[in-house]
């Protein structure tokens, strides 16, 4: 079990995070997600609302994000279909729900999960 930020339903009552608030919040940070009390990925932010994201499997997606509505949506590299999450904010950190479905995913900011998010490069074939 990682030790997590746990901020469950702390957060229900905070309004979602605007595009520029997600971007202050997260811009040149790592943040490490959590669910369930289990690892769930790690992403980068980068400048220009760039990010790469892994699941800690060594493989690394390239992606933008933009706010759409209350939702920031990231379109990745290898999946162009949006993925929407409502991010809200406490004292612990970012939870992140999926399309703002109460009954959907959610992601909570996790800390010390001693993992280092690691990017191995493209697989060659023979």
């Amino acid at each position: 079990m990682i030790p997590l930020v746990f901020l469950g339903n702390a957060a229900a009552g905070q309004p979602p995070l605007s595009g520029p608030e997600f971007d202050s919040y997260t811009r040149g940070k790592t943040l490490y997600y959590g669910n369930d009390g289990q690892v769930y990925g790690v992403e980068r932010y980068l400048p220009n609302q760039r990010v790469i994201w892994s699941f800690l499997d060594g493989k690394c997606r390239k992606g933008i994000w933009y706010q759409q509505g209350e939702q920031i949506c990231f379109i990745y590299e290898d999946r162009l279909d949006p993925q929407c999450w409502v991010f809200t904010q406490s004292g612990g950190g970012l939870i992140a729900q999926f399309e703002g479905d109460p009954q959907a995913t959610e992601l909570y900011e996790a800390d010390g999960i001693g993992e280092e998010m690691i990017c191995y490069g493209p697989e060659v074939g023979v």
